[in-house]
């Protein structure tokens, strides 16, 4: 489930602490996967335990504690070969109207701030401790930087766009290498990606 629905239906059955996930634009297994946050929340603050689906098909539950847990980083302590299927959340009773105008607020900025009108990945790289990563890309001029169709968004550095579908995986790849090569030898900051790339380089 996409969760921003989450979000949305939490807020529409007077429970809160969901509203940042109206912020997140993938599904729910993906913030379990990364702990993904924005705005101040992070996914797993809310989690009370979640079920997983290994490769023999078993389902089994886990709670937080069996999970190194964080910013943008989860890892399994039990297992390496389990997906994430289904999570119970915790949320408080609360006002559903002020949380739906929380959500509305959140994605107003989204919109104002993010290039969503141009196909792309979200951020690609998660913020270095004390400092941000579009800011550096930004100082390190690379904003409309481009590589064959994909380039470095002007509305927001952090984001790889693909505006007439022509970019290949192989120019985002290379305009990902290039900001961290740059970024690392100009500010001695190493960006570490927060999407993932899967598969093999050709």
């Amino acid at each position: 489930m996409a969760s921003p629905k989450v979000a949305r239906f939490a807020a529409n059955h007077d429970l809160v602490g969901a509203e940042f996930l109206a912020g997140i634009p993938g599904t729910v297994g993906g913030a379990l996967a990364m702990n993904a946050g924005c705005y101040g929340g992070e996914t797993w603050n809310i989690v009370e335990r979640v079920r997983l689906l290994d490769r023999r098909g078993a389902l089994r539950e886990r709670m937080p504690s069996d999970f190194e847990i964080g910013y943008r980083h989860v890892r399994n302590l039990a297992a390496d070969d389990e997906l994430f299927v289904g999570a119970w959340l915790r949320l408080r009773c609360g006002d559903g109207q002020a949380s739906r105008a929380r959500i509305k607020e959140l994605l107003e900025k989204r919109i104002a701030s993010q290039p969503l009108q141009l196909p792309n990945a979200g951020s690609v790289f998660r913020n270095p401790p004390g400092d941000h990563a579009a800011r550096l890309i930004e100082a390190a001029g690379l904003k409309g930087f481009a590589i064959g169709g994909a380039r470095v968004s002007e509305r927001h550095a952090n984001f790889i766009v693909n505006p007439a579908g022509a970019g290949t995986a192989a120019d985002i790849e290379g305009l990902i290498d290039h900001a961290q090569r740059a970024v690392r030898e100009r500010f001695g900051v190493e960006l570490v990606r927060e999407v993932r790339i899967v598969g093999e380089r050709a």
